[in-house]
């Protein structure tokens, strides 16, 4: 089994051997980044933690398994930019820090340097952080994500359709939501934080598990999402993030 084998496999758009092959996979010592990144594309975040030594890939890797302290560790070194200052963002969320004032502040390094990917990433957090206590707030954030994929004529990222979905149901906007999260959930890919997020706004609670113990994925990844009863911890003040 070789990396060119995982390529083609995801070339014709095989998941099943894709993975099967990734698994399989004793990458060279000079493959081991390459074979790390499609082990995170392809919802296998044990594998890219075992192969890589890149800081941001470590740390997005653990932040999937819900390893938010030891991202903080890998991400310790990192210059103040906006894709570690996103990770950190997303590590706070997963632990006790600041959420908020880090994903505001990702934000903005992501638009003083025109990083739009990062900048796509860090509104659906403060999207996922404003969601619980403030739709609307949420809304009005995602929209930003939204014009960006509009400016680059991209389709919307998956993980903001799936959030914009969650806040459409929150808003009341049910046949709204749903085609959102059908939108999103056909953009996903297998076993990621946007199709986990995508099926449980179609209300596909058992498929959402099943996709999420096959990527890996901590539970917290769902917080705010899974239910609107949830308890107060870890909701933001939209007037924290002005």
């Amino acid at each position: 089994m070789t990396l060119a084998d995982v390529r083609a496999a995801m070339d014709r758009g095989d998941d099943p051997a894709a993975l099967a092959t990734l698994r399989a996979l004793t990458p060279a010592p000079d493959e081991r980044e390459e074979a790390a990144a499609l082990a995170l594309h392809l919802g296998q975040p044990s594998l890219a933690v075992r192969w890589s030594e890149d800081p941001l890939l470590l740390a997005a890797a653990q932040l999937r398994l819900g390893e938010a302290a030891v991202a903080l560790v890998s991400l310790q070194d990192q210059p103040d930019t906006a894709r570690p200052a996103l990770l950190r963002a997303r590590a706070a969320w997963q632990g006790s820090g600041d959420a908020a004032t880090l994903a505001w502040h990702a934000r903005t390094l992501a638009r003083s340097e025109g990083d739009a990917g990062a900048l796509v990433a860090a509104v659906t957090l403060l999207g996922e952080l404003l969601l619980p206590s403030d739709p609307r707030a949420a809304l009005r954030t995602l929209a930003e994500g939204l014009k960006v994929a509009e400016l680059t004529g991209q389709e919307a990222d998956a993980h903001l359709m799936a959030v914009l979905a969650h806040t459409q149901a929150a808003l009341g906007s049910a046949d709204k939501a749903g085609r959102t999260g059908a939108k999103a959930l056909g953009r996903s890919l297998p076993r990621s934080p946007a199709r986990v997020a995508a099926l449980l706004a179609l209300g596909r609670g058992e498929e959402a598990r099943a996709e999420a113990a096959a990527g890996e994925l901590a539970e917290i990844w769902w917080r705010g999402l899974s239910s609107p009863a949830q308890g107060d911890a870890g909701r933001v003040s939209p007037q924290r993030l002005q």
